[in-house]
């Protein structure tokens, strides 16, 4: 159906500012809406008003492409377009030259360049519930994961104070093991009491072999700082306290994770298979068997890029997940970056799944090092190599296949043509 009214939603956090327009950009109204309930519900009755009750004549443009606004007007009918911030402000340069900016402003700058200029503009849908959960339960896994360094780090602080015996027995101060031990023999003092037996005990526990009782109290035994009167009780107190949140914290984790195995599953279970292709595999279970894919980078994967995913648009995958170097050409000059504007969580699940598998496969791990051979840094090549894993997982997801190993290894690297000046920052 012809587009007739076009809308531009200026966001923000207590009122919206709304512009309409028709299709020879004429304005026919503006208001400004809470953000509430009654306020959306007034807004959209609005717009079915002034287009007649067809809400898909209705295209909306918004900055911001999530959060109640959007999902709003998504269930409602109405077609929603988001545009990326830094490109809407090239588009209000249309208007005002001065660098003026206000909220009807923007609105009708919105409104505008969605009537002139569409292609800039992405259009939304409503990803699936279990998409929308997964992709809450793998943002508050990465929250939980940066608190639990954020208490380790504070933790290793303490313990530098007047315990650096224990850094000889493990890295990892915050693991349970590590805080049951210390618990057991929180000074230098206790490690000198300590028993074997009991050390052992907590050992069998937790299941670690890679140490013994014996050369943990030897460790601990080592002599000790001289350090001030109470230092030592004010430092175990704040690690008692440390303690305890951590020991939450790294519960909160595990259960995210075991969210996240739960989730993944029950969307390979419910995604239902094209007519007459009932042996093909699931999109989970194809990424799944990629090199250097585990939980969280799946988690991300499936939850970030469920669009791009299911469209098996290796483009926009590698665009949105900053693996697609930006070239900045001008008469002989010729230069290649790194793409910034991507989506972070992305690039960071991408990151990690080329390094692992640079790490763990054969055929990635030639692929990597011939790269580095011929002078490219370790963030280029990693970049090289995730454009590659894109490509090939866009390639199964296409034919419904597994991944292949020896497949993989009997195909040749492929050669790129060098510009004349290059420069692959980081």
């Amino acid at each position: 159906m012809e587009t007739q009214w076009f809308v531009g939603v200026d966001w923000a956090t207590q009122a919206h500012q709304v512009c309409v327009l028709d299709a020879q950009g004429g304005r026919v109204g503006e208001r400004s809406v809470a953000h509430s309930g009654t306020g959306l519900e007034e807004l959209c009755q609005w717009l079915l008003e002034i287009s007649g009750g067809e809400a898909a004549q209705v295209h909306v443009g918004i900055e911001v492409p999530h959060g109640a606004v959007v999902e709003t007007l998504l269930e409602r009918g109405f077609a929603v377009f988001a545009i990326n911030p830094k490109q809407l402000d090239r588009f209000r340069d249309r208007f005002t030259v001065a660098g003026a900016k206000d909220d009807r402003r923007d609105a009708y700058v919105l409104a505008d360049s969605l009537r002139t200029d569409a292609g800039c503009f992405r259009r939304l849908v409503v990803d699936q519930p279990l998409v929308i959960e997964l992709r809450e339960w793998s943002r508050m896994a990465e929250d939980l994961q940066q608190e639990r360094t954020r208490l380790s780090n504070r933790l290793r602080d303490q313990l530098r104070r007047y315990y650096p015996q224990c850094f000889a027995i493990t890295d990892d101060v915050a693991a349970p093991w590590f805080l049951d031990l210390w618990a057991l023999v929180p000074t230098p003092a206790d490690a000198g009491r300590g028993r074997a037996d009991r050390v052992t005990r907590l050992l069998r526990r937790h299941r670690i072999r890679r140490i013994d009782a014996a050369a943990i109290l030897t460790h601990l035994r080592s002599p000790a700082l001289v350090v001030a009167t109470g230092t030592t009780a004010a430092a175990t107190a704040h690690i008692r306290i440390l303690s305890a949140r951590l020991r939450l914290v790294q519960q909160q984790l595990t259960d995210c994770h075991a969210q996240l195995d739960v989730l993944c599953a029950r969307l390979d279970a419910e995604a239902e298979p094209p007519a007459g292709e009932h042996d093909e595999q699931r999109d989970g279970a194809i990424l799944r068997s990629l090199p250097g894919v585990g939980r969280i980078v799946l988690a991300t994967l499936l939850a970030e890029a469920s669009q791009p995913l299911a469209a098996r648009d290796y483009h926009a995958l590698r665009a949105l997940s900053g693996v697609a170097p930006v070239t900045r050409q001008s008469g002989r000059r010729c230069v290649v970056v790194m793409r910034k504007a991507c989506q972070l969580r992305l690039r960071t699940a991408v990151y990690h799944w080329a390094r692992v598998a640079s790490q763990c496969d054969p055929p990635t791990r030639a692929r990597y090092r011939a790269l580095r051979a011929r002078g490219h840094s370790h963030g280029r090549a990693l970049r090289s190599v995730a454009d590659r894993l894109l490509r090939i997982a866009c390639a199964m997801l296409r034919a419904g296949t597994l991944y292949d190993a020896e497949r993989a290894a009997a195909r040749p690297m492929p050669g790129h043509a060098e510009p004349m000046i290059a420069s692959h920052g980081g």
